[in-house]
């Protein structure tokens, strides 16, 4: 068989065009203009709220600048891997600064977060050791774990009954290590980190936070175990520089002899293009920012929880969140993919969520706001919302 046949065939290329066809494709819209607030697409303004610059810093003059500066000095890329010729003294400072910032020995850059995620989980895991991963975990840990070649066991999302189940069938003997995300990119909501440590205290599992949606949001920016004041009982953080960060790029944080052996052995470390030093640099002036201004931060919850207050008050379905992510469930595809339409037609940008994504009857807009969001822009999108969400039956009228 030529292995192209399967393109005409495949149930998910068919709901693309069907949705193509119908107009209701929502995917790889082109936008103009910045990752601010608001956005330009094809000519008109639209208010973000689909976005994760949670701080906003994207567009701060700060890290505009330390970007601009950094092509002066190094160029526009690194064009060598990090374990040959394309380690900079900056790509040492930024881990040095990383590490610090979240309270670990030592840090590892990584040129995406989705290959920190790779690069740890691979280098760690090997054929006798089991993963015990939430289901809402993201892609990137999965396919991390699968290159490995451990053996990935699941448990439901937050349940923690579960999970003391499925760690009990581990043999003793065995590696272990639990991985969650500390917030759920998703859902919003906060993994229960108390009772996560505990049942691998009591197994003798490993546990690895993936921190990308907590850094900038938790633990005033410093992420889900400084929020929870268990940094010492959390073995590996890990975090992206493409949200609060407002750059590119990922890193995992733990002991110093730990990283070190993820240096060596994380193939989408020695096997990728190094981090270039605009984008370095952006995270360190972003980082200066959360470091010396809370306020941001701050702002970010004001805005959150004004939203999930909001919506809920009118009647949405928000789910369990408890970040500035909220969700707007409304069950089904179709009806999902209709109401982002009317949304982005009305200059109000979000996200639809459909399977297999999440599961069957859960599809969602994925909503999250900024710290930088002004009130007359997150009460025009109240506004829109509440139209569209009348007119399709999903709030009461």
């Amino acid at each position: 068989m030529d292995i192209f046949e399967k393109i005409a065939c495949d149930p998910r290329m068919e709901r693309a065009r069907a949705a193509r066809e119908s107009g209701l494709y929502p995917y790889f819209v082109p936008l103009d203009g910045t990752e601010g607030t608001e956005v330009t697409v094809e000519g008109r303004s639209v208010i973000m709220i689909g976005s994760n610059n949670y701080l906003g810093l994207t567009t701060h003059p700060n890290v505009r600048e330390a970007a601009k500066r950094a092509i002066d000095e190094y160029g526009t890329s690194v064009t060598g891997s990090r374990y040959l010729n394309g380690t900079l003294r900056l790509h040492r400072e930024l881990e040095e600064r990383l590490a610090a910032f979240v309270r670990k020995e030592a840090a590892l850059v990584f040129s995406t977060g989705m290959q920190a995620n790779l690069g740890a989980m691979s280098a760690l895991v090997g054929p006798e050791d089991y993963v015990v991963l939430d289901k809402e975990n993201h892609a990137s840990v999965v396919d991390g774990v699968r290159l490995g070649l451990g053996t990935m066991k699941r448990f439901r999302h937050n349940d923690m009954k579960h999970l003391d189940r499925v760690l009990a069938g581990i043999p003793d003997e065995a590696g272990k290590l639990v991985v969650v995300d500390g917030v759920f990119s998703m859902s919003g909501d906060i993994a229960p980190l108390h009772e996560i440590v505990a049942l691998c205290e009591k197994y003798g599992a490993r546990l690895y936070v993936d921190d990308a949606h907590s850094l900038g949001v938790l633990g005033g920016g410093r992420g889900t175990a400084i929020h929870f004041d268990l940094n010492d009982k959390v073995d590996l953080i890990m975090g992206t520089f493409s949200k609060s960060f407002a750059s590119i790029g990922g890193f995992v944080a733990g002991d110093a002899d730990v990283i070190d052996y993820i240096q060596h052995h994380a193939r989408s470390l020695i096997f990728s293009a190094s981090l270039p030093a605009p984008n370095v640099m952006a995270v360190m002036a972003a980082l200066e920012i959360m470091e010396n201004e809370p306020e941001y931060v701050e702002r970010l919850w004001e805005n959150g929880n004004y939203m999930l207050k909001s919506l809920q008050e009118l009647g949405f379905n928000v789910g369990s969140t408890q970040t500035p992510i909220v969700p707007i469930i409304i069950g089904y595809d179709e009806p999902t993919f209709l109401t982002w339409k009317l949304l982005f037609e009305r200059g109000l940008y979000t996200n639809p969520v459909v399977t297999p994504a999440v599961p069957p009857g859960q599809s969602l807009l994925r909503t999250s706001y900024m710290a930088t969001h002004t009130r007359e822009q997150l009460d025009r999108a109240l506004d829109i919302l509440a139209t569209t969400g009348r007119q399709l039956g999903l709030i009461p009228g």
